[in-house]
């Protein structure tokens, strides 16, 4: 019983320690970062929207944090919240503020951020922060998106905790979670000089953009079914349908990459609907950047693999009282 015992003990040791390394956050070396890059400012403009930053980080419409809207999309003070079966994230504050925002943030603090979901004090970021997708950025174009973010206007909009349920609460577990879900020695670190049409909208896409982090659903534990990439999925509030945006049927089949690049640049279907949704703020960033681009955008989803996705719940029928 005592051998029994003494093994029982060493294997809890062995795997408590295997769990502690496994789940440590992995931080790039300020070596990665290039030397003298100041930043292109213009290229950062087009990546803040391609990204939607404003949308998430800017204050909630009306003060109520689960508005949709923002109030400006230039005023980075954080304050919406994402409520999820894991609980309630809290946007933070992301303004160029020292004290309340990022201001005091290194680059390779802010490429830590972006491309490991490391902060700048060596913790986890939970994954409600994209970096899943904004590691595929080359370390030049996150530097030329913080040169863009350091002319905004700083906003001394203070910072909420998130109330997530236990276990979900503890950060060091996102480090197993990392290990599951997260490859990020895929990160392209530098760029690749491809300037082709498909290559850009690829990068749009999966990159900055982060089109697959709503549009494709998650397992149980909050991970990306990469099997069922981008064929639609729950709203991440619990509440609407995603749609597919696979040439699929149920998706994109029928339109033309016109049609989608239309779509980004006017909020209006090949019938003459209105987008809704959080899908209006998505469109509304994407007319910002170029044309090009969102044609590289439509061009790409096109040749994605048809997926029919999950099946929609039916909506409930309201009963009247």
């Amino acid at each position: 019983m005592r051998k029994v015992f003494l093994i029982s003990i060493l294997a809890t040791i062995l795997v408590a320690g295997a769990g502690y390394f496994m789940s440590m956050p992995a931080s790039l070396p300020a070596s990665v970062l290039p030397q003298d890059y100041r930043g292109d400012t213009v290229n950062g403009k087009t990546l803040f929207y391609a990204g939607g930053c404003g949308s998430c980080h800017g204050s909630p419409k009306g003060g109520k944090c689960d508005h949709p809207r923002v109030e400006n999309k230039e005023i980075l003070a954080g304050g919406r919240c994402l409520k999820t079966a894991f609980g309630t994230f809290f946007v933070p504050n992301i303004s160029p503020d020292k004290e309340n925002g990022i201001g005091r943030w290194s680059k390779i603090d802010f490429a830590n951020a972006m491309l490991r979901g490391v902060s700048p004090r060596g913790q986890h970021y939970f994954p409600a922060f994209p970096y899943t997708s904004y590691h595929l950025m080359p370390i030049e174009d996150v530097l030329d998106l913080k040169a863009f973010m350091n002319t905004l206007a700083p906003s001394k909009g203070r910072n909420k905790p998130h109330e997530l349920d236990f276990p979900y609460s503890m950060r060091r577990m996102v480090g197993l979670w990392k290990w599951l879900y997260f490859d990020h020695k895929t990160a392209a670190h530098r760029k690749t000089g491809s300037a082709s049409q498909l290559a850009r909208g690829r990068y749009l896409v999966e990159g900055p953009a982060h089109c697959g982090e709503c549009h494709t659903p998650r397992d149980k534990l909050g991970g990306l079914r990469r099997d069922l990439a981008y064929s639609g999925a729950p709203a991440p509030g619990g509440e609407g349908w995603i749609p597919n945006i696979t040439p699929h049927k149920t998706g994109l089949r029928s339109w033309t990459e016109s049609q989608i690049a239309d779509l980004l640049a006017t909020g209006l279907t090949p019938d003459f609907d209105s987008i809704g949704g959080e899908m209006v703020s998505v469109q509304e960033n994407l007319a910002k950047i170029s044309a090009s681009d969102r044609a590289a955008i439509a061009h790409y989803l096109k040749t994605l693999k048809p997926i029919q996705g999950l099946k929609r719940p039916k909506k409930k029928k309201s009963s009247a009282k």
